[in-house]
């Protein structure tokens, strides 16, 4: 993912209150996210869906939908 594309999706999900960045004045810049209460929140729905997603998979990489 190009790093301007990571930057504009970090910072949505900050404003959606899904993660918290934490940026430090160093040189080079250096930026690390956290997942907040929230973001934690949608782990288990997450997994969830990705299991159905994956039972829902046929070899050939059609789905049974």
């Amino acid at each position: 993912m190009p790093s301007r594309m990571l930057t504009l999706t970090l910072r949505g999900l900050e404003r959606d209150g899904l993660v918290k960045r934490n940026a430090h004045a160093t040189i080079p810049p250096r930026v690390d996210c956290e997942l907040t209460e929230a973001g934690h929140s949608l782990k288990e729905p997450l997994f969830a869906l990705a299991a159905w997603a994956r039972s829902r998979q046929t070899v050939g990489g059609a789905t049974g939908v």
